[in-house]
């Protein structure tokens, strides 16, 4: 069975693509899989197993 966390990304004005680097890599630590970004969102939706 899969879990889904949708998180908002909040990356600021100044190092954006090194923020979103880290807001990917801290969910990656946890065991999270992005699996989209909705065009005109400002979200991230992650998947991961939930009995892990």
């Amino acid at each position: 069975m899969k879990e889904y966390k949708v998180v908002q990304m909040k990356l600021g004005l100044t190092n954006r693509v090194k923020n979103f680097e880290n807001l990917l890599n801290q969910y990656a630590r946890e065991g999270w899989i992005m699996v989209e970004i909705p065009p005109g969102w400002q979200v991230i939706v992650f998947e991961r197993d939930k009995n892990r």
